[in-house]
Formats: C-alpha cells, structure tokens, sequence
C-alpha cells in the first residue's frame, strides 16, 4: 500500500504541467519569470473534514467495541473518491504512533496485536469507524482516525478508556525491590498491567491513597495522595499525584501500580475446616475446574462484581487477601477494600479460585 501511494506521488510530480484532478480543483499558477522554477499549484476544491468522538469510549477487557469515525466534503461535491483510511494507537504526548490498520477500497491490513481483532465498519458512505474486537488491556489509549484523498490528509482523534482498577504491589521480597522491567512482569503475572498516568490520575479521584511510590507504563514513578501527610511529601502539598519524573528502567527500584480490568469469568472461595496450605489450595481449585485467583482477579471481583468476603484466601502469587465491600467489625478497617495478610510463609487458609465463564 505505501508503494502504491509512493508511485501515485511520483507521477504526480512527474506530470506537473498538467493539473491533477480526483474530484478537487486546483488553480495551476505559472511562474511569470519563466525561469525553470517549479510551478505551484493552489488548492481550491471542496475541503474534506474528519470528526470523531469527543468524549471517551468505554469498553472492558474482552469486549467488542466500536471508535466511531465519519469523514465529509465542505462544501459536498457530491462526486466518489477512493480514498484511504488509517488508524494508529497514539502515546499520551503525541510522540509516536502504532499503526493499527490501513484500508484502501475493500482492502484491508492490520498490524502487531490488532491482526484478526480490527476490521473497518462502514455502515454509511462516508464512514470509517473502527471495530475493536477481543478489547485488551493494552488497548487502552488514544487513536487517530486518518482519512486521505490525494493530497488531502485530515485526522481527529479519539480517547478508549477501559473500565478497571488501579492497585498497588509489592512482590513477596518487600518494598521497592522492582526495577521498570520486573514491574511490568508482576503485573502481568497478576493478569494486568503497568497502569498509565490518567489510570491512576482516575484512581486517585476515586479514592486511591498509597504513600509508596511505584512504577507507571510510561516509566515515570508516583504516588496518590488524598490526605497529606509528613511520610508521604509533607503536610504542606496539596493532595494529588506526587511525582519521582522518569526514573533509570534498569537501576531504580520501586514498586508497581497495576491496572486490570472487568473480568470475563468468575472468583469464588473454597475452604476446608482445617485450612489449606498453598499447595492444597492450588489443588483444590484444580479440581473445581478453575485456577487459583491472581491478585488482579481479586481486585477487578472486589470493584465490578460486589465480592464480600471476610475470610482470607490465597492468590497465585503465594499472598493471603480478603475483600470487603461492606465494612464491619472483625474485617479490618472501616473503608472498603482488598485486606491483605502478606505472603505468609506457613499456615492454613482458605483459597479464592478463578474460573472463565
């Protein structure tokens, strides 16, 4: 496809003493002087215009989602145009892009991880929304809707947000032991991800307050503060997001700020009258066709779907957790939240198991 659009600019460029016409109009002005400099030609025709979203799209993990795109002439032509289409996923500051998907008539290629998973909708003439299916976590971010016509390149650019949780984690070791690297294998393990800035920005409103500074996707290190305090910056900041700035990915160490989503399946817990041990418990939910829980699991049941639970329960990453949506005496403190025992190196609990629905 870009040979196809090198060649067609070529011969355009080979063929500059005849105005080029695909439906637009161009005033070919001549170089009074005729001296062998290039000719230039103003464009006159009708404009195009592209128009995405304004507000954010939401969507959740392993959903099929929809980022509507409508492109159109001022003033309209009425005439056909073969034209192309390209999306690309952007970083937060614009700086790079990820090519998505390109199309061109009924031909259409997609990139990297979209490949299977992002097709064009074109309902209408002049659309060109795309279809996500199978949302990730990954595809959480900012997309640009390109449409091209001959020389005419204009884009808008929409915002996906998934619906999901923000949550702090230390690894078995202790506090700041994870350079960027093993920051974002943790969280992976825990079926998330590094969580981006307006993640935990989003968090942080909601209610999210954690004097321990972790790692973000972007490689910057911060923390949500709500109640200033002398540990956590000082008594004389404001609340909000204190931050380290960019951090060595290799040298520093810190912990990590995970992000998952909805869940396609269920957590549920099992017991047994004299406990389990961690082992015991893998097995135990093993055989009732599921896995054990990880701790991104935990967190996104707790959230989306209301798990109350004052029993402590193991998760795949050797830790003992229970979660509390209605706060009551003997189960920790008087807020909402995922309690934690640590990662007890014996003893017999119950297990939160995992299983796809």
């Amino acid at each position: 496809l870009l040979l196809l659009l090198e060649v067609t600019l070529l011969q355009l460029i080979g063929s500059s003493h005849h105005p080029f016409y695909n439906g637009f109009y161009y005033n070919h002005i001549m170089n009074d002087m005729d001296n062998g400099e290039d000719k230039v030609d103003y464009f006159s025709g009708p404009k195009l215009v592209v128009e995405t979203s304004k507000d954010p799209v939401y969507s959740y993990s392993g959903a099929n989602i929809t980022l509507p795109c409508h492109y159109h002439y001022e003033p309209d032509s009425g005439a056909k145009h073969k034209i192309r289409i390209k999306w690309s996923k952007l970083r937060d500051d614009y700086t790079k892009e990820q090519d998505v998907m390109v199309a061109i008539g009924k031909t259409t290629v997609a990139f990297g991880d979209f490949k299977g998973r992002a097709h064009l909708h074109q309902a209408s003439q002049h659309e060109a929304s795309l279809v996500i299916s199978d949302v990730r976590l990954k595809d959480d971010g900012k997309y640009r809707c390109e449409v091209i016509d001959g020389l005419e390149d204009e884009s808008d650019v929409i915002d996906l947000r998934l619906q999901g949780i923000v949550f702090p984690y230390q690894p078995p070791r202790g506090q700041y032991r994870l350079n960027f690297h093993e920051a974002e294998q943790v969280c992976q393990d825990q079926g998330a991800i590094l969580a981006t800035f307006h993640q935990l920005f989003q968090a942080w409103s909601e209610g999210l307050d954690w004097c321990n500074a972790g790692w973000l996707a972007d490689g910057t290190v911060q923390y949500p503060i709500r109640l200033p305090r002398k540990p956590c910056g000082g008594l004389h900041l404001a609340p909000g997001i204190r931050s380290y700035g960019p951090r060595h990915r290799h040298l520093h160490r810190f912990d990590a700020y995970c992000f998952s989503s909805m869940l396609r399946g269920e957590v549920f817990y099992l017991d047994r009258l004299t406990g389990m041990t961690l082992e015991e418990a893998k097995q135990s939910c093993q055989e009732a066709g599921a896995e054990i829980a990880r701790v991104g699991h935990l967190y996104s049941a707790w959230k989306f779907l209301g798990l109350d639970r004052c029993s402590a329960g193991w998760l795949a990453d050797g830790s003992v957790r229970y979660p509390i949506v209605n706060p009551r005496p003997n189960c920790g403190p008087a807020e909402p939240g995922v309690r934690t025992f640590g990662f007890p190196s014996k003893g017999r609990f119950g297990v939160f198991c995992y299983r796809e629905r």
